[in-house]
């Protein structure tokens, strides 16, 4: 795509028709909306855990397990997503996405059975997958590259409007008119959102862009092999992967019913204490993302950001008799630090060749689901672990230190995640060389 903004006057799309200059930010909101989506799909279920402990019968692992049900089509979707949209074009690739995503929380919504749930949530997972590379790949289509980084952080912004509509106000909703009719009124939004894709989205600009050819673009598997020969993209995942293991398996899931054992919060306050951790991250995505450009350095804004998140929530989780505003603080810090993470696309994509952005950014984003599909339900199986038989209105009750016990894996997660920060070599904010060498490695 080249450098310069699309016109002042017009922006072309193929068959010659002029649209608007904003048509382009036009397009990157419409796919916003599948993200913002998705992302309410993914902490939904820790506003309703007590509701679905009781209504399917099942404990923490279970509960875990279902949950993660989200994440197992996502994460192995990441991968063949982005030769899918460059197959087929966004347009009808991100509609079918939004259509089946409502689909599946139609059927999660009616499920009778824990087995129907698994097939519901696993639906949802299926078609929430495209929101974040289907809307990076819209970002690649219409803007230039240098604004990828700033448009990224907003698009990350954009989903935690999502998943702070999943906590509090979901909360609020579901304890009025309960989680079936909840989500089944959720899932038009999917039906909508197809409808609205296809009348918005285009595939590409008239100037070319989004055309390849198969010499530009190699097959799936040959891209997979060189993106997966490349270290640094191992570490830019793995530092993704455990970072937002606390924005998801903590505030997505077991956050919620901890703030109401540990500190006496209600429902609707322990949601809303996750949807500080949402709004943050939301908040420190476009803002770290913008000073990593700004300061031209990577490494600097991961290392920091992954060393202040997981020292902030392991401090709220194992400092007792913590201040009501400290623990906001604590949290709010956890999200805002922890989205120096966005900044690991950038590297990904700066540590490989253009020709393979796509699966990079995939491979990350793989990465990032398959270890909260693990995490979720094992906080559930050490909880289960420790569980001392109290029942609550059909739902089992964890205590203070159960709790903590299984949160220790959080603490090994962050070691694993301040590690894979040091291993990553910085960019400089130069992108790879035909050669495979990165600007970085050349300097003296």
């Amino acid at each position: 795509m080249p450098e310069s903004s699309p016109s002042a006057s017009s922006v072309a799309v193929a068959g010659g028709r002029s649209l608007h200059p904003l048509y382009p930010w036009l397009v990157w909101a419409t796919g916003t909306l599948l993200f913002c989506y998705a992302f309410f799909h993914r902490v939904a279920p820790s506003v309703m855990v007590s509701d679905l402990m009781r209504d399917f019968q099942v404990g923490g692992a279970i509960l875990g397990t279902l949950s993660a049900f989200y994440f197992y089509p996502y994460a192995l979707l990441q991968i063949p997503l982005g030769n899918m949209l460059d197959r087929w074009g966004p347009r009808r690739v991100i509609a079918c996405a939004a259509a089946f995503c409502g689909l599946g929380t139609a059927v999660f919504a009616v499920a009778g059975s824990v087995e129907m749930a698994y097939v519901g949530r696993a639906m949802i997972g299926a078609g929430a997958a495209f929101g974040w590379i289907g809307t990076l790949t819209l970002i690649t289509l219409w803007f230039p590259p240098r604004r990828f980084a700033l448009v990224t952080g907003l698009t990350s912004l954009i989903g935690m409007v999502g998943a702070v509509g999943g906590q509090a106000p979901l909360a609020a909703v579901v304890s009025r008119f309960g989680w079936r009719p909840t989500l089944l009124w959720a899932s038009l939004y999917g039906v909508v959102l197809a409808v609205i894709v296809l009348r918005v989205v285009r595939d590409r600009r008239d100037d070319g862009a989004g055309r390849a050819t198969a010499a530009q673009h190699p097959r799936l598997w040959r891209s997979l092999c060189e993106v997966a020969a490349a270290p640094q993209v191992w570490a830019a995942g793995l530092v993704v992967a455990t970072v937002s293991v606390p924005l998801m398996a903590f505030g997505g899931l077991w956050g919620v019913p901890y703030m109401v054992q540990a500190h006496g919060m209600t429902r609707p306050e322990a949601a809303a204490s996750m949807s500080v951790i949402l709004a943050s991250w939301g908040l420190g995505a476009p803002i770290l993302g913008w000073l990593s450009d700004r300061i031209q350095s990577r490494k600097i804004p991961i290392l920091t950001g992954t060393t202040l998140s997981f020292g902030a929530i392991l401090f709220l989780i194992y400092v007792p008799g913590l201040p009501r505003w400290l623990i906001f603080g604590l949290l709010a810090m956890n999200g805002f630090a922890g989205a120096a993470v966005v900044t690991c696309y950038a590297a990904g994509r700066e540590n490989t060749r253009a020709a393979v952005s796509g699966t990079t950014m995939g491979l990350i984003n793989a990465l990032s689901m398959g270890l909260t599909a693990i995490y979720q339900p094992l906080i559930g199986w050490l909880l289960d672990l420790g569980w001392e038989g109290v029942i609550d209105g059909g739902a089992r009750v964890y205590s203070v230190e159960t709790y903590q016990m299984a949160f220790l894996s959080l603490a090994a997660c962050g070691a694993l995640a301040v590690a894979a920060a040091l291993c990553m070599r910085d960019t400089r904010c130069r992108p790879v060389g035909e050669s495979g060498k990165t600007a970085a490695q050349s300097l003296p």
